[in-house]
């Protein structure tokens, strides 16, 4: 499954274009302008398995770094920065990864 079965490419490659300069990353303000946010939960858990890139049933700091490019192969990697303060928005029981419902609840709130 590719992500473009649950966003269109046209909204991808928008969100991605956003945030192309190094720190200017913002998850929610990318989740919108890909059109995430207004999805149902369902999808929004498909989109979690697919940047769930080893099917540990959690994104890892190091799967996070290449958040965007699971999106569109040419984009870049976040920074250190846009990585931890990713992790930091999403990992609400603070155990170093996001879960599928850590990830739902920052898509959809």
């Amino acid at each position: 499954m590719s992500l473009s079965s649950v966003l269109s490419a046209e909204a991808i490659d928008s969100a991605v274009k956003d945030c192309q300069a190094p720190d200017t990353f913002c998850p929610k303000k990318f989740f919108q302008i890909c059109g995430l946010n207004k999805k149902s939960p369902q999808d929004v858990k498909k989109v979690f398995g697919i940047l769930d890139n080893d099917g540990s049933g959690f994104i890892e700091e190091e799967e996070l770094k290449f958040f965007l490019q699971r999106f569109s192969p040419t984009a870049r990697a976040l920074t250190e920065k846009e990585t931890k303060a990713f992790m930091s928005a999403a990992d609400d029981d603070s155990d170093g990864r996001i879960g599928a419902d850590e990830f739902q609840a920052m898509v959809i709130h």
